[in-house]
């Protein structure tokens, strides 16, 4: 059982925070229950927090360490749609997985298909972990630690209707890294950026299956170059505006190998908020579809 409290304020629980839900009144969480199991180390430690992410689906994260954000939604929820019909994806692999937040949303959407993370952070792939167990999906989803560059690493996972990724968008030296846990290598490319990524996940494709990730808007000529090096093609490319009237942030792709790829297609711009600061219409849609709340 949950402890109550105080929707504006967090809960203890332990040596870390369990953070309450925002929820409007009658609202019903959709998507598959939670069957977290009894035991302490799936929840929060000293600097870290439980947070809600999709229906009752909550993930860990450090307090002062990377936390997941609207790359990882809409890079989920974009995945998702490319094959949520007509046989939702029985395997999928999230490359990079991070503190799990592409993964635990795959899973959530698809509560029957077996996902697997890669992660080279140890601090991240055991949040992820944790998360995987309490969620109770650890049956039939796994992290791997190590370096997604090497063949060994994704060995096995060859085969998958869907892979993910959200690699970071910044070459080694050309910013400041921040000295807090995990953020270096979640930003700039300590193992490589998107020509990497695309070219494992031309490794573990089945036949037909996109590759969706996400990448800093002004990188689509780097990414249309990373789907060529893959053997891959660039098949849809969509635009994320944060605030109207701003140019875009970044833009989520998908890739497919050439004799499965439809004709290339750049999708309208989704913008996140209005001028008014309000998500938007078209966002709110994006997060209903990945079990969140949303309040008009």
């Amino acid at each position: 059982m949950l402890p109550a409290g105080d929707p504006d304020h967090p809960v203890a629980k332990g040596a870390g925070i369990v953070r309450p839900a925002r929820r409007p009144a009658g609202w019903i969480a959709p998507g598959p229950r939670p069957r977290t199991p009894d035991r302490d180390d799936v929840w929060p430690g000293p600097g870290e927090d439980l947070c809600y992410l999709a229906g009752d689906f909550r993930i860990l994260q450090r307090v002062d360490g990377h936390r997941w954000s609207a790359d990882d939604l809409v890079t989920a929820w974009y995945a998702i749609e490319q094959v949520a019909s007509p046989t939702p994806p029985r395997r999928a692999v999230d490359l990079g997985c991070g503190i799990g937040t592409v993964l635990l949303f795959v899973a959530w959407a698809f509560p029957e298909a077996r996902v697997t993370g890669v992660e080279a952070q140890d601090v991240s792939a055991g949040l992820a972990r944790r998360s995987l167990a309490w969620n109770g999906v650890d049956d039939r989803c796994a992290v791997r630690f190590g370096d997604l560059r090497e063949p060994a690493t994704t060995e096995g996972l060859e085969g998958a209707d869907l892979v993910t990724g959200t690699p970071p968008y910044l070459p080694k030296g050309t910013g400041i890294e921040s000295s807090k846990v995990q953020c270096g290598p979640c930003r700039f490319e300590w193992r490589g950026g998107v020509e990497d990524y695309a070219l494992a996940a031309s490794r573990l494709l089945a036949e037909g299956a996109p590759f969706v990730g996400c990448a800093a808007s002004r990188q689509r000529p780097r990414v249309e170059a990373a789907a060529v090096g893959a053997g891959l093609v660039l098949e849809r490319y969509r635009d994320v505006v944060p605030r109207e009237g701003k140019d875009p942030l970044f833009s989520v792709y998908v890739m497919r190998r050439p004799a499965a790829a439809r004709s290339p297609e750049i999708e309208p711009p989704l913008v996140l908020r209005g001028k008014d600061g309000r998500f938007t219409a078209a966002f709110d849609d994006v997060r209903r579809a990945m079990g969140m709340p949303v309040e008009r």
